[in-house]
C-alpha cells in the first residue's frame, strides 16, 4: 500500500492540531467565542449573559482607560470574554482561576471577577504582551509579570495569597527605584 505524500500528511496534521487545541486547550476559544455559546455584541466584549452587557462594557471601558493612563497607552482593542456562569468560565478552561488573559488574543473573566481592579489587572498583562511580546513574557519573573498587575491594578486585597503578595511587594520595591516613564524599558532588561 502507497503512503501518502508529504503534501497530504503534511495538510492532515494542520488540519488536526487545531481541532486538538479546541478540545484540550480550552483557552484557545478566545479566538472564537462564538462557538462556545457566548455573544459578542461588539468587537471587544463577549458575554453569556445578554443582560449584563452594558455592564461588562462599562467594566471594559474603565479598564482600558485606567490602563491606558496609569500604564501606558494600550495599542489593541482587547477582547474580553465575561462569563456570568461557572459554565461559561467552564467551558473556557478557567477552572479555579478568576480571570485569564492570553497574550494579545484575548481575557476571559469569571463570574467572580466582574469588579475594576480584577479587569485593571487583565488588561495590565495584555498591556504586557504588547510592550515586551508574548513569548518574552513568558521569559520575565513572576514577580515582575504578576506583581505588577496586582500592585498598579490597585487591587484593595491585602495581603493577598502567597505568592501574589510576595510578588507584589518585590514589583513595588523595584518600580520604586525606577524612573516610571521607562518602567517598559527597564521590564526589557529583566
Amino acid at each position: 500500500m502507497k503512503r501518502p505524500s508529504l503534501k497530504i500528511r503534511l495538510f492532515v496534521t494542520l488540519a488536526v492540531i487545531p481541532l486538538i487545541a479546541w478540545f484540550v486547550v480550552k483557552p484557545v476559544r478566545v479566538l472564537v467565542p462564538e462557538f462556545s455559546g457566548v455573544s459578542c455584541l461588539s468587537a471587544s466584549v463577549c458575554v453569556d449573559d445578554g443582560a449584563r452587557f452594558d455592564e461588562a462594557s462599562g467594566l471594559h471601558a474603565q479598564g482600558l482607560a485606567f490602563v491606558s493612563k496609569e500604564v501606558g497607552q494600550v495599542q489593541g482593542r482587547p477582547r474580553v470574554i465575561f462569563c456570568a456562569s461557572q459554565a461559561c468560565a467552564d467551558s473556557f478552561g478557567l477552572g479555579t482561576r478568576s480571570a485569564v488573559t492570553l497574550g494579545t488574543l484575548g481575557t476571559v473573566v469569571g463570574p467572580g471577577a466582574w469588579k475594576p481592579y480584577y479587569i485593571r489587572h487583565e488588561f495590565i498583562h495584555y498591556a504586557q504582551a504588547e510592550q515586551l511580546g508574548v513569548l518574552s513574557l513568558l521569559l520575565k519573573p513572576q514577580w515582575f509579570v504578576e506583581g505588577m498587575a496586582y500592585a498598579l491594578s490597585q487591587d484593595p486585597r491585602a495581603p493577598l495569597a502567597e505568592p501574589f503578595e510576595s510578588h507584589r511587594k518585590k514589583f513595588l520595591s523595584w518600580y520604586g527605584a525606577i524612573e516610571k516613564r521607562a518602567v517598559w524599558q527597564a521590564a526589557r532588561n529583566l
